[in-house]
């Protein structure tokens, strides 16, 4: 959910200069109501702390941060990212954001398309952004040898995981939540810049009067709703 405003502003409140950062008049409110969960996706590739420049990097996941995840990769300069999920509307929308390749895995092999795709060295990064207990053994089961998986997605439960595999293949398992004001900066820029399509992100608007509605058409409509607007300006 986000909420955009246009014109004079209805109330105001008093916060310290030290946790306020300015956007570019250049940028829209649509655009500044993007900046909070790209730079979840900033943050989440921060942690994992290599150079991402001609990297391969698997997505699990295609909803808002994982897609957010995926054009931040491109925009860093991975040499291929992939993104998976079963939602055809969520990976055609990935695909018009310029994500390299689109997998529905409920249609293909994971593991086939990664070695078709990466080689047989495989991803050089992994990032989890579902949050399900099916992800996150996809993401250990295909990890290769000695690489790190990122865990963006939130859990709404315990799940199980072969710690025994991860052990025996070296995988690292890095959390990730929230943000720096690095993240915040390095989002701003992005967006500035237009090294991130976030406009098409954006599938609905509600009026204020609505926002009832928009929760219950966000409940609704889980697959193909990603970042709702709530106009504040009437």
């Amino acid at each position: 959910m986000g909420f955009q405003t246009e014109g004079a502003a209805k109330e105001y409140f008093k916060i310290e200069e030290s946790k306020v950062l300015k956007i570019p008049e250049s940028m829209n409110y649509d655009e500044g109501a993007l900046v909070e969960p790209l730079t979840v996706a900033c943050h989440a590739l921060r942690r994992s702390g290599i150079e991402l420049k001609d990297k391969n990097i698997l997505i699990l996941g295609a909803g808002t941060i994982g897609n957010l995840v995926a054009q931040v990769a491109k925009a860093k300069g991975a040499a291929k990212v992939m993104i998976t999920d079963i939602s055809k509307f969520r990976l055609n929308l990935a695909k018009e954001c310029g994500i390299d390749i689109t997998l529905d895995v409920s249609k293909y092999d994971l593991k086939e398309e990664i070695v078709k795709e990466f080689g047989i060295k495989k991803a050089d990064l992994i990032l989890e952004c579902v949050g399900s207990q099916v992800t996150i053994n996809d993401a250990i089961n295909n990890a290769r040898k000695g690489s790190d998986i990122i865990v963006v997605g939130v859990y709404p439960e315990e799940v199980r995981v072969n710690i025994g595999f991860v052990q025996d293949r070296e995988l690292r398992l890095i959390g990730t939540l929230m943000y720096k004001e690095e993240d915040y900066l390095d989002a701003i820029d992005l967006i500035a810049n237009k090294k991130i399509k976030a406009d098409k992100l954006i599938t609905d608007y509600f009026e204020f009067k609505d926002y009832n509605l928009a929760y219950k058409h966000i409940e609704k409509r889980k697959d193909k709703a990603m970042k709702v607007m709530i106009n504040l300006s009437e």
